[in-house]
């Protein structure tokens, strides 16, 4: 078995981890910034942390109706700008912490007048060492290259900290995930098999919307990596305004289609598909969207869509390091890459 693999098996136990011993301080933190809320989020990673930060700003702004925005580190690395970051909550979201850019742009946002926020596996990190606060993900060592228990780690820490700023979510029930991670898990075999079909796929499309359109980010993002397979990826919204037209007879279309708003546009977007031939993969906890295309990964429960976001990551995962392991390629060192990437 891969590190990938086997790190991948870890999840339920890490995310429980991480909720029993970040939690209550999660809780106090978020309690400070609901009595006096920041006028702006701003989110600041890259790779998966930065799919992980889609998620954050879908959930945050839904959950607060603070406006979040996704930082574009070169502002501040490259092109040197200064920004009023008074009255705004910056979050550092990397693994390792080491990220250069991002921590250059923490650095800049605290002389900015900012409160800056860390969440990193890294407890003596250089992101964890300039930071207001950390929140860390309990993951232990994450080996493989392939990042897979970090990235639901973040994820946990968004649901942590959006339940904590908000009256709304007060009740989500995030202790239950663990739960559904592992029942995500179960379709281990089914997986294993259902990838042979695509050992000798070179290209494919990846749709999500709403708070899956992190996973289909980071579904794309390992293909690309273990794989080296091109994998576009799409909003729901997006996809069909020009890059449908890429769709001829059997060509691969991935789709994460939990219940919830975004379902019935992805009934739609599977009809148009089905139309065109395509060939199409969707995994769902809804029976109906299952038989509608041409396979699909279903879930064993259906869960509230804010609760699906670590459920349905963890199908996609296990899609990438079986069909790697498929195409007779290591997930965990894939070529040209490193764990840690340093940019500026």
């Amino acid at each position: 078995m891969s590190l990938m693999l086997a790190e991948i098996e870890q999840q339920p136990e890490v995310i429980e981890r991480t909720i029993n011993r970040e939690g209550p301080k999660i809780a106090a933190f978020g309690a400070r910034l609901k009595a006096k809320p920041p006028r702006l989020i701003v989110l600041v990673a890259r790779g998966s942390s930065d799919n992980a930060c889609l998620f954050g700003r879908y959930l945050l702004e839904m959950s607060t109706g603070i406006p979040v925005s996704l930082a574009a580190p070169s502002v501040c690395t490259l092109y040197k700008s200064k920004l009023d970051l008074r009255d705004t909550l910056v979050i550092g979201v990397s693994q390792s912490g080491e990220g250069v850019d991002i921590n250059m742009v923490l650095t800049s946002a605290k002389k900015a007048g900012a409160t800056t926020l860390a969440i990193t596996n890294e407890a003596q990190s250089t992101m964890a060492g300039l930071t207001d606060e950390t929140f860390l993900i309990h993951a232990g060592r994450e080996k493989s290259v392939a990042a897979t228990k970090t990235y639901t780690g973040q994820l946990l820490i968004f649901h942590l900290l959006a339940r904590a700023m908000s009256n709304s979510l007060a009740n989500l029930a995030v202790e239950r995930i663990p739960e559904l991670a592992a029942q995500s898990l179960t379709l281990k075999s089914q997986i294993q098999e259902l990838v042979q079909r695509y050992t000798f796929m070179e290209k494919c499309i990846v749709i999500g919307r709403g708070l899956n359109y992190c996973n289909a980010f980071e579904f794309s993002i390992k293909l690309m990596e273990t794989c080296y397979i091109v994998a576009e990826r799409f909003s729901g919204a997006d996809f069909l305004h020009g890059p449908i037209a890429l769709i001829a007879p059997r060509f691969p279309v991935f789709m994460i289609a939990p219940p919830g708003p975004t379902l019935k546009g992805s009934r739609e977007i599977l009809a148009k598909l089905n139309g065109l031939g395509a060939e199409t993969l969707v995994v769902s906890s809804e029976e109906s969207v299952c038989k509608q295309a041409t396979r699909a990964i279903k879930l064993p429960e259906k869960v509230d869509e804010l609760l699906s976001t670590i459920p349905y990551a963890i199908p996609a995962q296990l899609f990438a390091g079986y069909l790697a392991a498929e195409r007779g390629l290591s997930p965990d060192k894939p070529r040209s890459l490193e764990k840690v990437t340093r940019t500026i």
